[in-house]
């Protein structure tokens, strides 16, 4: 069967162009993605993933390319205008990355991580959001819960969360919400597809406070992290910012408590929200 190559929308964003004029430029020169592989010392499947738009240009790629194809600063302007753009749709990229994810592994400050939310934990902190309408947030809990389908498929990604202890001390949608979610994180801890470890008061502050960090490792190995804050997220696909991102997750990590002693943790704070004993004498 004859290769088709997949149809490119150069004009959705500047990242979308970089990959169209780095096609039309190799198909100029009469080159295949292999034959161009090897001229920039690069991957065919990570060239053929940037005409596509699926991947972030690597920094050093664009001068590599202005040199093959004799273009001045044609892609080092293009990557510049790409790195910089601020995309709509990153968060609907981060979700499609997320659903093919090899290893999730986030941080968060404030909340449960969504992939753990019980349904009356998430439908207590959406509702929070005034401007929403009572269907709006059950539509977005619906949503939320449905990217947790993919934990109970036969091959589920392993998960490695690190949350704040006041995580476990705040109080979200009540005391029998709360006991409810913390008895599913405790389920979590430490399971073959599963860590949870809670980074304690006692640690002090850290380089990723009052943020969430969610890195994600793909398949084929190449690895995005998302951060986001409280009404912008950022995707970030080059190696250099992954790398960055990467290193303060690792010093996050090492000083959370391992999952034993981060489930004693979670019980000592489920005692908090433990229902009462009503049964009659």
């Amino acid at each position: 069967m004859a290769f088709k190559p997949q149809t490119l929308t150069p004009y959705l964003s500047a990242r979308h162009y970089f990959g169209a004029e780095q096609r039309r430029c190799r198909e100029a020169a009469q080159l295949s993605l292999l034959q161009l592989a090897d001229i920039l010392n690069s991957s065919k499947s990570t060239l053929a993933r940037i005409e596509t738009a699926e991947l972030m240009p690597p920094p050093d790629l664009p001068d590599r390319l202005d040199a093959a194809f004799g273009t001045d600063r044609h892609f080092h302007g293009l990557y510049e205008l790409a790195k910089r753009e601020a995309h709509p749709d990153q968060y609907r990229r981060f979700m499609d990355f997320e659903t093919h994810a090899e290893v999730v592994e986030n941080f968060v400050a404030q909340t449960v991580p969504g992939l753990l939310q019980t349904k009356q934990y998430a439908s207590a902190l959406l509702s929070c959001q005034e401007e929403l309408s009572r269907e709006q947030v059950e539509e977005r809990v619906n949503a939320r819960l449905s990217r947790q389908n993919r934990l109970n498929s036969a091959q589920p990604p392993l998960r490695w969360a690190i949350v704040d202890e006041s995580v476990l001390r705040r109080n979200v949608g009540g005391a029998e919400c709360m006991y409810k979610q913390l008895a599913r994180l405790l389920k979590q801890v430490d399971t073959p597809d599963s860590k949870i470890q809670v980074l304690p008061f006692s640690a002090g502050p850290h380089s990723l406070m009052g943020g969430t960090l969610t890195l994600l490792t793909l398949p084929k190995g190449s690895a995005m992290a998302y951060e986001e804050g409280i009404q912008v997220g950022h995707l970030y696909e080059d190696r250099d910012s992954v790398k960055k991102w990467r290193r303060q997750y690792e010093v996050v990590r090492a000083n959370a408590l391992p999952p034993a002693a981060s489930a004693e943790l979670i019980r000592e704070a489920m005692e908090d929200y433990k229902p009462c004993d009503t049964a009659p004498s």
